[in-house]
């Protein structure tokens, strides 16, 4: 537990699929010492062609706790890779720049940079001061269009807390087409540093399901095909760093583990 490092490949792991109305779900639970993360997606409409791409909504959950009720570490990189049957396109979408989210509310990024908005969810955060209670914090959660740059397309997540004082919390996402097995998009995500290192997220939850017209023609933020029946996800590294500086808490853990959601095979 006094360890600098913990390095998990997965020491628990379950996985779950449920089918909704029009989507299948699968979740993960990854355990090392007493930091529990769950996490999952989902890509709609569950019947996808088999070999063209096509219009697609995603959605992506996690949460984050602990076993015994106390302050979780922070959730600060993700290094993920996606199926390669999963693409995404920003052509012809207008774009965000991270300077024009910082030090903003939600609803003044959403009139600054409303246009780029490709998703939109919710999140939490808890804010741990030394012998005072944690504050559990609530955030509506906007995915903005950072474009697209040297093969790269990029994701800015906005969250908003307001204690201990206000502050936007900008996400960065980055993806990059690779050719590795069954994968094709690789992405890093890095997530700032909260209230000084007093703040972790507990939860979050967000929806890709941007639709526009660019040059006379219907096109989707996010794109997918079937052709096996099935989407892989995994994580190579998810880093979460005791920056409250909790006792017998490791200085890092990392976590690695992987999921595989089912689609339906359809036609084209």
């Amino acid at each position: 537990m006094r360890k600098n490092l913990v390095l998990v490949l997965a020491l628990s792991a379950t996985l779950a699929v449920a089918v909704a109305a029009f989507a299948s779900a699968a979740q993960i639970t990854l355990r090392a010492g007493n930091l529990i993360l769950t996490f999952g997606g989902n890509i709609a409409p569950k019947e996808l062609p088999r070999k063209h791409f096509a219009p697609a909504r995603g959605n992506v959950f996690g949460k984050i706790k602990t076993s015994d009720g106390t302050h979780p570490s922070a959730f600060r990189e993700a290094i993920f890779d996606i199926d390669k049957n999963v693409l995404v396109n920003s052509r012809g979408l207008p774009i965000c720049r991270a300077g024009q989210l910082e030090a903003r509310d939600t609803r003044s990024a959403k009139r600054v940079c409303g246009k780029t908005i490709v998703g939109s969810g919710s999140a939490h955060a808890e804010v741990a001061f030394p012998e005072q209670a944690p504050i559990r914090i609530a955030s509506p959660l906007l995915v903005f269009n950072g474009g697209t740059r040297g093969g790269k397309t990029t994701l800015l997540i906005h969250t908003f807390i307001t204690v201990p004082a206000p502050a936007a919390i900008v996400t960065r996402v980055t993806l990059k087409k690779i050719r590795k097995g069954p994968y094709g998009l690789h992405g890093i995500a890095k997530v700032p540093v909260i209230a000084g290192g007093s703040g972790s997220a507990l939860d979050f939850n967000f929806k890709i399901n941007r639709n526009y017209r660019f040059k006379g023609k219907r096109r989707s933020f996010l794109m997918a095909r079937c052709p096996n029946g099935r989407f892989r996800v995994r994580t190579t590294k998810t880093l979460f760093k005791n920056e409250a500086r909790t006792p017998g808490v490791a200085a890092q853990t990392v976590l690695k583990g992987g999921l595989v959601t089912p689609c339906k095979p359809g036609r084209g």
